[in-house]
């Protein structure tokens, strides 16, 4: 068991980690992968009876992105470790190459395990390069809440990034109230000056009434907030109360990653991350 302190003196407990200490595949016991192209916009509908729980799959909701998600597979998803060290990462790469009518390949790891509330610290670096899209967010394990699963159930960016504009880091929420679709989703972004050469931390504060964003260096992790939310109306706003999986992807082109197009000559390019942490109170 690992205890910090926080700021009101109540103690937070680390619950999950991951920190990639080792070379080979990504632990299948901790993450899964969605395998697919156009962004793989699969939403998840469950639908339940009294006797069975089944899933409906809804496709073609993806962002019109470019690359191909491999299931597990090294060129796309692997861990390493740090030269000279028994440190690891985890790497992620985007590669130029031919995949089910795909020209790009990429990874989009999800975590099996889901969390309600508590502090999410991610360390990473980040690519650079026109026509990439880094994320680092979160999605419900389920619907709960309208008619559909998105944006009717929320969704939490923790971290976005598009290539050619590498050093601002974006942080936003989605709800059926407020999402991009209508425009008017909660959002704010800051420039990072070493986003791409070092590894920051990125943070998720996500309590019973306000969900903070941070991004900061190992000194003090804390040193930027991005962006701020409030509980606030009914669920409609605020659909934030119940469990959400961790997603760590890569994207390539897209209605954002390739608004500028999709420069040929970078690829292979990589995410790397060194640890991810999850933490609640005691």
């Amino acid at each position: 068991m690992y205890l910090v302190l926080a700021e009101d003196n109540t103690k937070w407990v680390r619950v999950w980690e991951d920190n990639f200490n080792w070379n080979g595949r990504v632990d299948p016991r901790k993450w899964d992968f969605d395998v697919g192209g156009n962004g793989w916009g699969k939403y998840i509908f469950f639908v339940q009876s009294v006797s069975f729980v089944s899933c409906i799959y809804v496709t073609n909701l993806g962002n019109n992105e470019q690359q191909y998600y491999t299931n597990n597979r090294l060129k796309n998803a692997r861990c390493k470790r740090f030269p000279g060290s028994t440190n690891g990462r985890l790497i992620i790469e985007a590669r130029r190459e031919n995949m089910t009518n795909y020209q790009f390949t990429s990874a989009r790891l999800k975590s099996k395990r889901k969390w309600r509330y508590g502090r999410l610290q991610i360390r990473a670096k980040l690519p650079d390069g026109r026509g990439l899209w880094s994320a680092l967010w979160m999605l419900p394990k389920k619907q709960t809440y309208g008619n559909t699963y998105w944006p009717d159930n929320g969704e939490i960016d923790l971290m976005e990034q598009v290539g050619y504009d590498p050093l601002s880091i974006h942080s936003t929420v989605h709800t059926q109230a407020y999402n991009h679709i209508k425009g008017n989703q909660p959002t704010n972004a800051i420039t990072v000056n070493d986003a791409v050469s070092n590894f920051k931390i990125y943070t998720l504060d996500w309590n019973v009434n306000k969900i903070e964003m941070f991004v900061g260096d190992d000194k003090n992790p804390f040193a930027n907030r991005i962006l701020v939310w409030n509980k606030q109306g009914n669920w409609t706003q605020w659909p934030f109360d119940k469990p959400f999986f961790l997603i760590i992807n890569i994207a390539v082109g897209g209605t954002w990653g390739g608004a500028l197009g999709i420069d040929y000559n970078i690829f292979p390019r990589r995410m790397e991350v060194d640890w991810v942490r999850v933490y609640q109170r005691c």
